[in-house]
């Protein structure tokens, strides 16, 4: 669990000059049920690194986290005196490179309690940043194969946007967590909300999957139309393959339900394939937006 804001204090920031940032979109993720494979906060993590994301804001964690649950960190300075950092939820802001647009990050643990409160004081944020839109993002465990690429699906405010970004609609009913409460939030008043969730193998969720996180920011890549600097996830995402495959290999069970898998996602991907072609049209939009990102210029005729 990476380190939070060790101010346990008043929200940082909401008592500050706003800063004037240019049709910002906040992306969000919270560890926690909505992080299978910690593959949602990783992801958020790549951003903030990527992008050099300067501070913003806190939330106080007071009125929202079991202590017990989320337990603060106890850290030395100078090997004598003793400080508590305390584990909260956190906004950043970065402008994406090559346009003059903004996106507010929020780094967060899903609350253990008020969740209500927790989104309004959110909201609270995304109306004072004026923020355009909001894209969450989670993992959960599925029987998916490892061998295979990560679905991503999703759900959107409206049929129009859901089309537009390319959204594949979520069949999932039951539970939710912060992700899925935080999104209606936003719907609810008013602003447009997307969700994007990676698909965890279930038989290797304890560890983290990177496979998953590069998935997830391929979408956030095409939906704000920028390049997003892997680094070193899809060296990580192979390595992290291959060890699960070496790992499946030395269990004849684990292979036999890998192979049921792979059969079984082939069936999917064919039936998928055969009920929607992309168009022409549809695929020199994409390449172009791809040669946009990075700068290459041009349309795909040349």
């Amino acid at each position: 669990m990476t380190d939070r804001d060790p101010s346990p204090g008043p929200d940082r920031g909401a008592d500050e000059a706003v800063p004037t940032l240019v049709e910002p979109v906040m992306v969000a993720a919270f560890e926690g049920w909505n992080d299978a494979g910690e593959a949602a906060s990783t992801a958020l993590e790549h951003l903030e690194l990527t992008w050099d994301a300067t501070p913003l804001a806190s939330i106080d964690p007071e009125d929202y986290y079991d202590f017990q649950v989320t337990r603060p960190h106890v850290r030395l300075a100078g090997g004598v005196t003793r400080r508590i950092e305390w584990q909260t939820t956190r906004l950043s802001v970065a402008q994406l490179p090559g346009t003059d647009r903004h996106v507010v990050l929020v780094n967060g643990i899903e609350p253990n309690l008020r969740w209500r409160s927790f989104c309004r004081e959110l909201l609270g944020h995304v109306e004072r940043l004026g923020v355009t839109k909001v894209i969450t993002l989670g993992a959960l465990l599925t029987d998916t194969p490892h061998t295979r690429p990560t679905p991503v699906t999703g759900t959107s405010y409206d049929t129009a946007s859901a089309s537009e970004m390319r959204v594949e609609p979520a069949s999932y009913q039951g539970p939710t967590g912060i992700v899925g409460v935080f999104q209606n939030a936003c719907v609810e008043a008013g602003v447009p909300a997307v969700s994007f969730w990676a698909a965890v193998p279930h038989y290797v969720s304890q560890a983290r999957v990177p496979k998953a996180a590069v998935a997830l920011l391929h979408r956030i890549e095409e939906v704000l139309d920028v390049e997003v600097p892997l680094g070193g996830l899809p060296e990580q995402a192979e390595e992290w393959e291959r060890t699960v495959s070496e790992m499946a290999e030395a269990d004849d069970e684990v292979r036999e339900y890998v192979r049921q898998l792979e059969e079984q996602a082939e069936a999917d991907a064919t039936d998928a394939d055969t009920l929607s072609k992309a168009s022409g049209d549809e695929i020199a939009a994409d390449f172009e937006r791809y040669l946009r990102r990075r700068g290459t210029g041009g349309a795909a005729g040349g």
